[in-house]
């Protein structure tokens, strides 16, 4: 992003006027000024604006015949259907759709080798003597939340988890200070599928290694029916023994008390144990953050994502892991990741995931057009490519080091791609199962997502949209569009704001207002 020009103008009007240019050969800029342009507003000296334009929305910069090309962050976005003046408003209207990437056609180069690396005696100042106060479970992982899981083999079990969750809260926390909070996981499976399908393995191994996140310190109670097809044996760590397994059609229960009896005094022996948990001194390198974003808008490419990005690369310099996901909001800008794997390797899964994901969609007769919402266009994000060419901002600079299929943990250190659907709730229940201990959440539009079982720092990429929702937003990266801070400044800080909330000094919104959403499992297998 160091190629943006925010520039300001004087309309004939006196109105302030104010666009940014993401690239010296873009063609359109992004109005960034709140309350939009009028017709007549001059911007970049020489552009007469000939209609309004709202904020968010791009402003041609030069008269664009039909079939021209339409320039962002220096690529293509689009082609002009019709004749569009210079000046006018540039929107899904008036563009057509690229064609993706083709996957064959992005050849990898191995990068030349790195001059020793980065020592920790390399690092700056604040990153060298960064830390966080985090719980330190028995395999090494770090937890940032302390925290008692319910999770359940079968969606039948629903309606018991969700009564002893509140009785646990009610009853059994207050005798346990130390523990932050009870979450039952109850997701819509384990019955009724066809268990052995090739696509049954991602469901089936998201509830596993959700079961095992660092926040929960492998203190883990699974409840079963009895009779489902997805047996609770399967969800358990490898080797790990069944005092953790629960059947609610166990004959030695007589009537549903007995059933909330046996639960109960199976979570006060769990909780007697997380309630032992104490927070100490941690690196930067036990961090593992998922990054994601919802409620896109056309400012999230230039503020939120990328000053999200830069805190990830401060993140991975210090040894930490990030990662970053939804495939459709990367397959076209996949031609701008592949040169940044690792090695050939890594270079050839990230295009494996694509295709998988390309046939996936052409199974269900949609493709990756589908993804951009009614909320995108209305922030000004046109179409996909301009979206998933924003959205790959948040991954920062970082090589990266591997890629983790749907329902997969992250085994190495550094940046990851781990694949997942855009959907938030999809991506946000996959990126628990990579074993992610703290979340980023960057939103143009506004969106009340938050997950009950990690910290969720909610990111504005808009000023406009952190004042008005000024109790749920967590960091306002608008600053940026205005060029009173910039990318690097506001890195650091929201880098700094990790730490803190990692460390339990800082509570995010959600955690403050109670704001959680559901979990759901991502399953491209069928049901019987």
């Amino acid at each position: 992003m160091k190629n943006i020009i925010i520039d300001t103008q004087t309309s004939p009007m006196g109105a302030r006027g104010l666009v940014i240019k993401t690239s010296p050969n873009d063609n359109v800029a992004i109005v960034a000024t709140p309350s939009g342009l009028k017709r007549g507003s001059i911007v970049l000296g020489t552009t007469v604006l000939v209609e309004n334009i709202p904020m968010g929305h791009k402003v041609a910069l030069q008269t664009l015949e039909t079939g021209d090309e339409v320039r962002r962050y220096g690529q293509v976005i689009g082609y002009a259907t019709r004749t569009i003046e210079k000046g006018s408003w540039v929107n899904e209207g008036n563009i057509s759709l690229p064609e993706p990437p083709k996957l064959e056609d992005i050849k990898y180069v191995t990068p030349p080798a790195p001059n020793g690396g980065v020592s920790s005696l390399s690092l700056p100042v604040g990153l060298k003597e960064a830390s966080f106060m985090g719980y330190r479970n028995a395999d090494g992982s770090v937890g940032t939340k302390n925290v008692l899981a319910i999770t359940t083999s079968v969606q039948c079990v629903a309606g018991i988890t969700n009564f002893i969750e509140n009785k646990i809260r009610k009853e059994l926390l207050p005798l346990y200070p130390n523990v932050d909070d009870v979450v039952a996981f109850n997701h819509s499976y384990g019955c009724g599928i066809a268990i052995d399908a090739p696509g049954a393995i991602v469901p089936i191994r998201t509830i596993k290694n959700i079961a095992q996140n660092p926040n929960f310190g492998g203190e883990v109670m699974i409840i079963g029916l009895g009779c489902e097809k997805l047996r609770p044996e399967r969800l358990l760590p490898d080797n790990d023994n069944q005092s953790s397994i629960l059947y609610l059609q166990d004959e030695r229960f007589e009537g549903f008390y007995e059933m909330v009896d046996g639960i109960m005094e199976m979570a006060e022996t769990h909780l007697q144990k997380l309630n032992q948990r104490q927070r100490t001194q941690c690196s930067v390198a036990d961090l593992v953050v998922g990054m994601q974003c919802g409620g896109s808008d056309a400012f999230s490419g230039l503020t939120g994502n990328p000053v999200s990005g830069f805190a990830a690369d401060l993140i991975v310099k210090a040894g930490g892991t990030v990662f970053f996901s939804e495939v459709t909001e990367v397959r076209d800008a996949i031609h701008l990741l592949v040169p940044r794997a690792m090695d050939a390797t890594v270079a050839q899964k990230l295009k494996d995931e694509m295709a998988w994901y390309d046939n996936y969609l052409y199974q269900g007769q949609a493709d990756r057009s589908a993804n951009t919402t009614p909320g995108n266009k209305g922030g000004g994000l046109s179409n996909i490519v301009e979206k998933a060419l924003g959205s790959v901002a948040k991954s920062g600079t970082s090589p990266i080091v591997d890629v983790v299929s749907p329902g997969e943990k992250v085994s190495k250190k550094g940046l990851n791609f781990v694949a997942t659907p855009a959907s938030d709730f999809a991506c946000g229940t996959l990126q628990l199962a990579a074993g992610m201990n703290m979340h980023v959440f960057i939103t143009g539009r506004g969106t009340p997502y938050g997950l009950n079982m990690v910290p969720v720092i909610k990111v504005s990429s808009n000023s406009k949209l952190a004042n008005r929702w000024h109790d749920l937003i967590d960091f306002d990266a608008g600053p940026v569009a205005f060029g009173e801070k910039t990318i690097e400044e506001m890195g650091w800080e929201l880098f700094h704001l990790i730490l803190e909330v990692a460390s339990g000094t800082k509570k995010v919104a959600t955690d403050k207002l109670g704001l959680y959403n559901d979990l759901v499992l991502f399953n491209p297998g069928p049901l019987t």
